[in-house]
């Protein structure tokens, strides 16, 4: 069969495969292209889905009449012209493919006018076959129309979806735009209706309403500010809290340099920080923003430009994890109290460095004194013993239940004018819940759960101060394994040996385990290993062993804990309640349930129909 050149035509029909998906595809692209062009508003106007019709129309620098044929050439672009452009290229197009695809596959219609010229022009593309520019009225700017999307691709039309399927594609698709780029304006009409329409943001106060038009206002009083940098990184955004987790990942939006991505090692990250505080099933909900040097940062790696690949994974993977885990630890029970709502450019003023709760608890008044507050009596010291079995030896817990809390780390103070986040306790109810008094009005709290929590922090905290120890093998375990994982052992020997395992290579595809920590001494290490190994691969870095020594933890914190029916004393119940507002990730217990719910006095007005 003889070799021949393909006409142009049908390559760019084959590179819309590629491209082109759907009508969110195309919306995309041209968005994408108005903003590269510094366009400040942009109207898209939709008809059917955008299968009959999208058009976009934006206030960006246009194009001069000789320069429209060239816009739809393959590969031309005015964005990179060497090697060193493409690895820092900060735009969010630059291979010069989405014009002419979309051409190719439709009928198509480009027409811009440059500020500086008096008048516009307009060229029109028949399923890729390109017409002359023709003067025309336009304003400054550009506006691209591409109609009857797949006419003469029927086999790709048919696995279009239905109207509305489309369509929620493409205000998806805008959504994250809108997140990313607060400054533009975006108006979105379909069939003749306006949709959608988000307004500038004229500064950082504003930020709130762009976060409420597209997330909507449960997002904005559930969430953390988020603004942290370190060795050349820049993480700022939202982190949706424990509590407002939600059943599918709809609301997870992440962006590198302002380009919106979908990677793993992030996913990854994200997964391993809300590991403690995240109910089963559940995902949480966040916009982050990543900056760094673009050369940091590989973009073209996807023909979407859907994915990038970082040169400093496992840097990038700790950066993240690291920020967020932090960031949650600081949700302790009372940080947020409920509060009536601020307006949401008030609550969303620019933060600093760190992690700041959009909702935190107002001081209030609080007549009478302070109650005095107790050790908590509580039955945990058991834990000790049981920590002991797994471990070795019981750890020194400053503060354990039963002892005086006296040497503790200090506690929130209390005064008359300035009651503490959870209050004072009231009473027990039916031996599980603890009432209290707050300046807001009522907090119940799972004495279990919150317990919980605090006894498993506790453990945590002494394991640390341990650090791993090793237990020697007194037959070594043979692991058989890829060539690959046989390298990557050996290069990664010292950092297996401060988790613990000591692993010397015997053979291409061979491994002879000689040590493990010590928690795994009467388990069966082998799939650990290999998973170990497997994240070491793929993430620059493993969790495997720290997540199994809080499983084991959770575990033992849960069986010592108090339990339901166990009658606290007053002073029991502050003590509590003081300890849950000085213990990190306390708004959860281990397995992610709330240990505590606010009812403001609004809430309870409004249940005996006070006022009304």
């Amino acid at each position: 069969m003889a070799i021949r050149q393909l006409p142009d035509i049908l390559v760019n029909q084959i590179a819309a495969g590629e491209v082109v998906e759907r009508p969110a595809s195309v919306v995309k692209e041209l968005v994408e292209n108005a903003l590269d062009a510094g366009a400040t508003r942009i109207d898209i106007d939709l008809e059917e889905g955008g299968v009959r019709l999208i058009r976009i129309r934006d206030d960006g620098g246009g194009l001069p009449a000789e320069e429209l044929p060239l816009a739809i050439a393959r590969h031309a672009t005015s964005k990179i012209a060497s090697l060193d452009d493409l690895e820092e290229v900060a735009t969010l197009g630059f291979r010069g493919e989405a014009l002419p695809s979309i051409a190719s596959v439709s009928r198509f219609a480009l027409s811009s006018r440059p500020a500086a010229q008096a008048h516009g022009a307009r060229l029109e593309v028949d399923g890729g076959k390109v017409g002359a520019p023709i003067p025309m009225p336009h304003p400054p700017g550009t506006t691209v129309e591409v109609r009857d999307l797949f006419f003469n691709v029927p086999a790709r039309r048919r696995f279009l979806r239905a109207e509305r399927t489309e369509l929620g594609h493409i205000e998806e698709w805008l959504r994250s735009l809108a997140l990313a780029r607060p400054e533009v304006e975006l108006r979105i009409g379909h069939n003749g209706r306006q949709i959608r329409h988000y307004r500038p943001v004229r500064d950082e106060g504003e930020r709130g309403r762009r976060l409420v038009e597209a997330l909507g206002p449960g997002f904005v009083e559930q969430c953390l500010r988020i603004a942290h940098a370190a060795a050349g990184l820049k993480l700022s955004g939202w982190v949706g809290l424990p509590t407002a987790a939600r059943s599918s990942a709809d609301q997870q939006y992440f962006y590198v340099n302002g380009r919106a991505v979908r990677d793993r090692t992030v996913a990854h990250a994200v997964r391993q920080a809300y590991a403690d505080v995240l109910f089963h099933g559940r995902h949480p909900a966040f916009v982050l923003f990543l900056d760094c040097d673009p050369r940091m940062v590989d973009v073209n790696v996807h023909p979407a430009k859907h994915e990038v690949r970082f040169r400093e994974q496992r840097l990038v993977h700790e950066f993240i994890y690291r920020t967020l885990h932090e960031a949650l630890a600081e949700t302790r029970a009372g940080a947020a109290a409920a509060v009536p709502a601020a307006p949401a450019a008030a609550a969303f003023a620019a933060a600093g460095d760190g992690a700041v709760p959009v909702a935190a608890g107002a001081g209030g008044g609080w007549g009478g004194a302070a109650p005095a507050q107790g050790g908590l009596g509580l039955p945990v010291r058991d834990a000790l013993a049981g920590y002991a079995a797994l471990y070795g030896s019981a750890p020194a817990v400053a503060g354990a239940p039963g002892e005086s809390t006296a040497d503790q780390a200090p506690l929130p103070a209390a005064d008359e004018n300035s009651p503490p986040p959870l209050g004072y306790a009231l009473a027990q109810l039916h031996g599980i819940f603890v009432l209290a008094e707050n300046a807001h009005g009522l907090i119940l709290v799972d004495m279990h759960a919150a317990h919980e929590r605090i006894t498993y922090e506790r453990l945590k905290a002494a394991r640390d101060g341990d650090g791993i120890r090793r237990q020697p093998l007194l037959v070594p375990l043979a692991l058989a394994v890829s060539e690959r994982e046989a390298d990557l052992a050996e290069t990664q020997a010292e950092r297996l040996a401060d988790w613990g395992f000591e692993l010397r290579r015997t053979g291409p595809q061979e491994l002879s385990l000689r040590s493990v920590p010590t928690l795994l001494a009467d388990l069966d290490p082998r799939p650990l290993v290999l998973d170990v190994l497997a994240d070491l691969r793929e993430h620059g870095s493993s969790r495997r062993l720290e997540e199994m020594r809080n499983e084991l933890l959770s575990a033992l914190a849960c069986r010592t804990s108090v339990r339901a029916n166990r009658r606290l004393t007053v002073p029991e119940m502050n003590a509590l309640l003081r300890e849950m507002e000085s213990t990190e990730r306390s708004g959860q217990c281990n397995h992610g349930r709330p240990t505590w719910v606010q009812l403001t006095r609004s809430e309870l007005d409004r249940l005996f129909l006070r006022g009304r």
